[in-house]
């Protein structure tokens, strides 16, 4: 839950979760759907596919226990080298540095050098007697994170404070390196088609080709063209949306009917039975002013 997610948005998601399912046998047991509906708002939503892929795994063939190898820990679904470490040092004590954004931030001013030049595998290794120097790894890959998350910060780093300043080359350089990133952002223009019924509901379709929500229940969204043909169709509202670093511009179109192509359902906006993820909501408060 915490990748690419702040951990005061998964907070009441972890409670959630745990409450329902006490062990990972439990949790193997659910549904996709099931599991998707509980991870509902968090976004991201392969991480929840991963997830339960891996607990099916690990009681099958780990009799419900992590792996205590690196290349074990990798091989299982959304598992990459960032992962795998975190959960080796964590779970198992065992020596390995989960290479975050923060922690890059942090070896990267204490040798003052741009991220992008330095070869961070290359790095822990050279270093390696004096990173794992300890029985507490699991303490020191954590520390690290949390070190560069409310110390080593992005902006405004507290260096006075820090106590690895007499050693650090950022701190003692009059050349500081910058460390800060702009993040790019990709902007697309999309129509959305909302055929809509008297009976409050709306028509959705899991048949869109979109990579950013591939499998979910959308009414029908093509990328917006000029001189696109909407005789049939009212224009309800532009509005902008944000999705991970994609930057919608929205076309909101609608007409009542009846009739439905044969790829899409009826779909009431009132009911919370289904996994409905939080882009089409939007839609959906926008089209309920309608009635």
């Amino acid at each position: 839950m915490l990748q690419q997610t702040q951990v005061k948005t998964v907070i009441p998601y972890f409670k959630k979760f745990t409450k329902k399912y006490k062990t990972l046998k439990s949790f193997s047991k659910s549904s996709e759907k099931k599991t998707l509906k509980l991870w509902e708002g968090l976004g991201y939503y392969r991480r929840a596919r991963n997830l339960l892929a891996t607990s099916k795994i690990l009681v099958l063939e780990h009799n419900s226990k992590l792996p205590c190898t690196f290349k074990e820990i990798k091989s299982l679904p959304g598992v990459g080298d960032y992962t795998a470490n975190a959960l080796l040092s964590l779970v198992h004590n065992k020596p390995g540095i989960a290479l975050d954004g923060n922690v890059k931030r942090v070896f990267s001013r204490i040798i003052n050098k741009k991220e992008s030049k330095i070869n961070f595998d290359q790095f822990i290794e050279e270093n390696k007697k004096k990173f794992f120097n300890t029985k507490r790894n699991s303490d020191f890959v954590e520390a690290l994170m949390e070190f560069g998350a409310l110390i080593c910060k992005p902006k405004d780093p507290k260096c006075g404070i820090c106590n690895l300043n007499k050693n650090c080359k950022y701190f003692n350089s009059s050349k500081k390196i910058k460390t800060t990133k702009k993040k790019m952002i990709k902007s697309k223009n999309y129509d959305v088609f909302c055929y809509i019924n008297k009976k409050k509901q709306i028509a959705l379709t899991k048949e869109n080709k979109l990579g950013f929500l591939n499998q979910f229940s959308l009414p029908e969204i093509r990328e917006a063209k000029k001189n696109i043909r909407t005789k049939d169709w009212k224009l309800l509202k532009k509005y902008k949306k944000s999705i991970s670093n994609k930057k919608l511009n929205i076309n909101l179109y609608y007409k009542f009917s009846n009739k439905i192509p044969p790829s899409f359902f009826w779909h009431s906006m009132d009911k919370n039975k289904v996994l409905i993820p939080t882009f089409t909501k939007k839609i959906f408060r926008q089209v309920s002013n309608l009635f």
